[in-house]
């Protein structure tokens, strides 16, 4: 099965390839990689650790340029960083001397929204992601999936058409993994924004996307792009879920 061909294309990505520099020898770490990404889809991009997913991630969002390649949001040529692509970090960076409202509405405020605006474009991210009642809270004071709700709610305050998020439950517990997910799918369906999630973790890849992206290792090139055809909220032990899983697991060396 494949994605609707009538479904908007939101995102392209054209022969994209990356390169560094390392003690004098060329390190290529995407190479000549294409794909396309749906208005409002789940797409999720799977593969080993370093093999280049968030060096891609980089260069969507405009931190990196790509050495060879395009890419082109809404027909339009990205060239840098755009106001209409959010990102969350594995590494939050939150401000630790700033409670959860001042971190969530800190781009708000450099932005120059007055006051009262930004608190309440900031107070809805907040409700949206669960965080009702600590607004006053400090970095210190909060769990690593709250610490990773701040960043999810101050991403969105931008409005970003496009949320991409790198590997961001990495850190955590598998419990508290768990429940973010489900939280991300939530605050996804609510609002319907684009996402590019970046993991190595099959299971969290089976269960938020609409279509995964397997890379190989590095240099990362496209293995094989999956349809997950499934009713949502998945559930993990679902027959259909399970061989979707284990066909994944075999095209590649990451652990179930």
């Amino acid at each position: 099965m494949s994605m609707d061909e009538n479904k908007k294309v939101k995102l392209s990505l054209k022969n994209i390839s990356q390169s560094f520099v390392v003690k004098n020898k060329v390190m290529d770490a995407v190479h000549n990689v294409s794909f396309d990404v749906y208005d409002n889809e789940f797409l999720v991009i799977l593969g080993p650790g370093h093999c280049g997913k968030s060096v891609l991630l980089r260069m969507i969002a405009g931190l990196a340029k790509p050495v060879e390649g395009e890419i082109f949001l809404d027909g339009e040529e990205l060239k840098g960083s755009d106001p209409r692509v959010g990102m969350v970090f594995q590494e939050l960076a939150l401000m630790p001397w700033l409670t959860v409202m001042g971190n969530v509405e800190f781009g708000l405020k450099i932005a120059g929204k007055a006051e009262k605006e930004r608190r309440r474009i900031a107070q809805k991210y907040i409700d949206l992601v669960g965080l009702t009642g600590f607004e006053k809270s400090y970095p210190h004071e909060l769990s690593g999936g709250m610490k990773q709700r701040v960043g999810i709610a101050r991403a969105y305050t931008s409005y970003p058409e496009i949320m991409l998020m790198d590997e961001p439950f990495g850190q955590l517990d598998a419990q508290t993994r768990y429940a973010m997910q489900e939280e991300v799918e939530r605050i996804w369906q609510q609002e319907k924004r684009t996402i590019l999630f970046v993991t190595n973790n099959i299971e969290e890849a089976c269960y938020l996307a609409d279509r995964i992206i397997l890379l190989s290792n590095r240099p990362a090139k496209i293995k094989q792009i999956y349809d997950i055809d499934l009713p949502r909220p998945r559930d993990t032990v679902h027959p259909d879920f399970l061989r979707i899983r284990k066909e994944i697991s075999e095209n590649t060396d990451l652990a179930l």
